[in-house]
C-alpha cells in the first residue's frame, strides 16, 4: 500500500493524493446479491436539517456486511479485496466451502487467497474471529462486539484497532485508540488484527470538487458571517469572537461542552476516561 501524489499540472492536482493499494482487486464489480439500494438523505432527519453541510454526492449501493460473521467452523476463502464508497476500510468479499458469499471488513493482513475461520474453536491467527476469551492477553483486534451476538461495533473504521490488556472475571478490559479503556463481556466475538487502509487519514482531497463528489458541501465560517446569522459574525476585518466560548448559530456550546447523559447504564464499563488532545 501507499500514497500515490499526482503531477502538479494543475491546480487541484496540486495538493491531491489518493490510496494506492497492491492488494485491492482492480476491475472487481461488487457482487449484485449483496448489494442494497440506497437513498439519498442529505443529511436531514423528518425533512428538517439534522447534519449541516450534507448533500449531493456520487450515487452509491450499499454493501451488506457480514458484522457478525455467523458461519461458524465454516472455512472461507478471500476472492476479492474492494473498495466501499460507504466507509474508509476496504472489504473482503468471502467464498465460504458451502457455496454462500459474504462481505467482511478486510484486515490489513487479508489478501487474495487468504483463509480465514470463524468460531469458539478457530486459530489464534491474523483474520480469525473467535470469542475474547479465546485470544490471550495484549493481542490487537478490531470489529469487537460490545453485545454478545450483535454484531462489531468497536474499531470498524480504516487503520483502527483495540488492544486486549487483559481479564476481570467474565469481562475483558481492553484499550481503544483514543486512550478509553472499557469492560467488554468476554463471550463477545472479535477479529485478529487491525482494520485495512491505514493510511486512509494521510490522502489529501487536493479541491472542491471531490469534495463535492463525496457529499461534503461547502462549510462558512461563523466568523465571516453577519450579526444577524451567527453569534461570531459581524466586526471590521478579521476579529475574535468576542465570546467567552465558541457557539452554535443557535447560542448552544460548540467545543468542550461534554454531552454524553448523565448516570448512563454503560458507565460502570468504562475504566478510563479519552484522553484529551493536546
Amino acid at each position: 500500500m501507499s500514497i500515490v501524489v499526482y503531477q502538479r499540472n494543475t491546480a487541484g492536482r496540486r495538493n491531491m493524493s489518493v490510496v494506492k493499494s497492491q492488494d485491492v482487486s482492480d476491475g472487481q464489480k461488487p457482487t449484485k446479491r449483496l448489494l442494497i439500494s440506497l437513498n439519498k438523505k442529505s443529511g436531514r432527519a423528518g425533512g428538517k436539517i439534522a447534519v449541516r453541510r450534507r448533500g449531493g454526492g456520487h450515487k452509491r449501493r450499499y454493501r451488506t456486511i457480514d458484522f457478525r460473521q455467523t458461519k461458524l467452523g465454516i472455512e472461507g476463502k478471500v476472492v476479492a479485496l474492494e473498495k466501499d464508497p460507504n466507509r474508509s476500510a476496504f472489504i473482503a468479499l468471502i467464498s465460504y466451502v458451502d457455496g454462500e458469499f459474504q462481505y467482511i471488513l478486510a484486515t490489513d493482513a487479508m489478501k487474495e487467497g487468504s483463509k480465514i475461520v470463524c468460531g469458539p474453536d478457530a486459530p489464534v491467527a491474523p483474520g480469525n474471529r473467535m470469542p475474547i476469551k479465546n485470544i490471550p492477553s495484549g493481542y490487537t483486534i478490531c470489529n469487537v462486539e460490545m453485545v454478545p451476538g450483535k454484531g462489531g461495533q468497536l474499531a470498524r473504521s480504516a487503520g483502527t484497532s483495540v488492544q486486549l490488556m487483559g481479564f476481570d472475571g467474565k469481562y475483558a478490559q481492553v484499550k481503544m485508540v483514543s486512550g478509553e479503556t472499557r469492560l467488554v463481556n468476554n463471550e463477545c466475538y472479535a477479529t485478529l488484527g487491525k482494520i485495512s487502509n491505514f493510511e486512509h487519514g494521510s490522502q489529501k482531497i487536493g479541491k472542491a470538487g471531490k469534495s463535492r463528489h463525496l457529499g461534503r458541501r461547502p462549510k462558512v465560517r461563523g466568523s465571516a458571517m453577519n450579526p444577524v446569522d451567527h453569534p461570531h459574525g459581524g466586526g471590521e476585518g478579521t476579529q475574535p469572537i468576542g465570546l467567552k466560548y465558541p457557539k452554535t448559530p443557535w447560542g448552544k456550546h460548540a467545543l468542550g461542552k461534554k454531552t454524553r447523559k448523565k448516570h448512563k447504564a454503560s458507565d460502570r464499563l468504562i475504566l478510563a476516561r479519552r484522553s484529551k488532545k493536546r
